[in-house]
């Protein structure tokens, strides 16, 4: 994602050991091979000796990798991507034979399907998969037609931030971030999917517009968005691409109010920057990351393992305070407080409210509906430039 923070600050205080992963996988050897779909592996071999890797920097740190290839004997040979475009076009240029595994955010998971350069995945060689939360077990950002193209990762919600100094009365609508009285004090991602945020507001706004879902908008629909952005336009003093320059923004005070996130918010807070968030009354988007297996994987063993193992409590416990995120695993809560206290209700890892939450995916032209009447993503992109410049 061009505007995801690149790497957390916060440090992790404990090396683990992937027992889990590998008794896991002896004692799922049989099960998977009885309920495996058509086209999936039906069970895990013996570790090819290697993986490679795509991921965002920071998605693979010593204190997880090494245990995991000393018990496994997978070498990890990482390659890292700053964007969801940088992901796409290496698997596209060289994924096949040079990638195996690639931690897609939700945005660019449907390109990789559609090209065909992922493989579907077979969820019963992944026994805590059983354990993740119900909404990121078959997301439509991985999973189509209940095929399995990606296994769910780490997310984060995109919140309501805002400076509890300079607005004294909680925010309690996403209405505040189209409010004339914050005229230059407002904090808005550079990100056409930031359509979703405010089409989530006006279906609550604007019931007539009968948007049933943020993500699939028809031509009515997005003018109505449009223009919606476009009477904030001069509310916002700058867009922000990283989550450093919304941080940054809030503490300088230009910025009082925008989207933001539990990470910001922890390190905000940490520099005694008076600041709150919440979840408002129409609900909140969020973005979601999947390991995807690309379809000519060299090294598919190694790559299920590691699948195995980042799935499980521990490493995503250590993963999301690490990265500033929110596993995907529901038992990961009481190991983050016993990494962070605190940290699993901060960054929503108790699951409260995330039946609130509509996980990004890449708008497509044929809604769920069953008609062809949605835009796609390069319409959104089109209808955010003509918006934000």
């Amino acid at each position: 994602m061009p505007w995801r923070r690149l790497l957390a600050a916060l440090a992790v205080g404990a090396l683990l050991v992937p027992q889990g992963a590998a008794l896991a996988h002896k004692k799922h050897h049989g099960k998977a091979a009885r309920i495996a779909k058509p086209q999936t592996a039906t069970m895990i071999g013996k570790g090819e000796g290697h993986l490679d890797l795509l991921a965002w920097r920071g998605y693979a740190e010593d204190a997880w990798v090494k245990p995991f290839e000393k018990n496994t004997g997978c070498k990890l040979n990482v390659r890292y991507a700053a964007s969801a475009e940088e992901m796409v076009a290496a698997m596209r240029q060289g994924g096949h034979g040079v990638v195996d595994l690639v931690s897609a955010p939700a945005e660019a998971t449907q390109a990789l399907i559609d090209r065909k350069e992922v493989k579907p995945l077979n969820m019963a060689l992944i026994p805590a998969w059983a354990d993740f939360f119900a909404p990121l077990k078959s997301p439509a950002f991985n999973t189509v037609k209940g095929v399995h193209w990606g296994l769910s990762y780490q997310w984060s919600a995109n919140t309501l931030l805002w400076n509890t100094a300079k607005i004294k009365h909680p925010p309690t609508s996403w209405a505040v971030l189209y409010d004339p009285k914050y005229r230059d004090h407002i904090a808005i991602p550079d990100n056409p999917l930031f359509i979703a945020d405010a089409a989530l507001y006006l279906m609550h706004a604007q019931p007539g517009l009968k948007i049933k879902d943020p993500f699939e908008l028809n031509a009515r629909q997005m003018k109505a968005v449009e223009e919606l952005l476009r009477k904030q336009r001069p509310l916002v003093r700058r867009y922000w691409t990283l989550a450093e320059q919304e941080i940054t923004q809030f503490k300088s005070g230009r910025a009082v109010i925008g989207i933001g996130g539990p990470y910001q918010t922890e390190l905000l807070k940490a520099a005694k920057v008076p600041v709150a968030e919440t979840i408002p009354v129409e609900g909140a988007t969020a973005w979601a990351d999947s390991w995807m297996l690309a379809a000519k994987a060299k090294h598919p063993n190694c790559g299920y393992l590691w699948m195995q193992w980042t799935a499980t409590p521990q490493v995503q416990a250590a993963q999301a305070i690490f990265f500033g995120e929110t596993p995907v695993n529901a038992s990961a809560c009481q190991e983050m407080d016993a990494l962070k206290p605190g940290s699993c209700r901060h960054y929503r890892a108790d699951g409260v409210g995330i039946t609130k939450i509509r996980f990004q995916r890449a708008p497509q032209r044929a809604c769920r509906q069953g008609t062809k009447a949605c835009l796609d993503l390069a319409a959104w992109r089109t209808a955010w430039r003509a918006v934000s410049q």
